[in-house]
């Protein structure tokens, strides 16, 4: 663990504030749940909680079956980090931070459908490759993640199918969080 050398003082309610670097750092925004631990040494461990997350294994087998009937590579993101992939090395993309760009369009809870029209959407940070549909995991009126289609390698745009497929499963899987 990664000492920061700030320390703060629990007020009479029992809140202690997270300093905003160190949300800023771990991106943790207003209206995050955060998951309390504590350790036999007396350590109390704050960490983001992912209700997507808690579906890794099972988002694991959707990319696959996604993967499988479209022919491209699948993610599945929380609001963070990708969860599950499908049809690209794991290690290019598994527990690899989100851009900021499909941060935004998570949090804004809009679709992207790549047309020569529209900028690219670059999902992960730090990577090139381009999706060709990204649609956001809502449940019980939260938005979890995303469910993202990679471009096809030849560039061609996404099919009336392949849209109908990222729509059934956003809905799916945000339809798993609310239980």
């Amino acid at each position: 663990m990664k000492a920061t050398g700030i320390v703060r003082r629990i007020d009479d309610l029992g809140r202690v504030v997270i300093p905003k670097e160190i949300r800023r750092t771990m991106r943790i925004r207003e209206g995050d749940p955060l998951e309390i631990f504590t350790a036999s040494d007396g350590e109390v461990i704050f960490k983001k909680y992912s209700p997507i997350g808690e579906l890794s294994e099972f988002a694991g087998q959707y990319t696959d079956v996604l993967c499988r009937a479209t022919g491209l590579p699948v993610l599945i993101t929380d609001r963070d980090h990708v969860i599950a992939v499908a049809g690209m090395p794991k290690k290019d993309a598994m527990e690899r931070r989100i851009s900021a760009q499909l941060e935004e369009l998570i949090e804004n809870r809009e679709n992207y459908i790549a047309s020569p029209d529209t900028k690219a959407l670059h999902p992960l940070a730090d990577r090139e490759k381009e999706a060709g549909l990204a649609f956001p995991i809502i449940g019980g009126g939260d938005v979890a993640g995303a469910v993202v289609l990679m471009l096809n390698e030849n560039g061609s745009m996404p099919t009336q199918t392949e849209i109908k497929l990222v729509t059934v499963a956003a809905s799916f899987l945000g339809k798993q969080t609310e239980e």
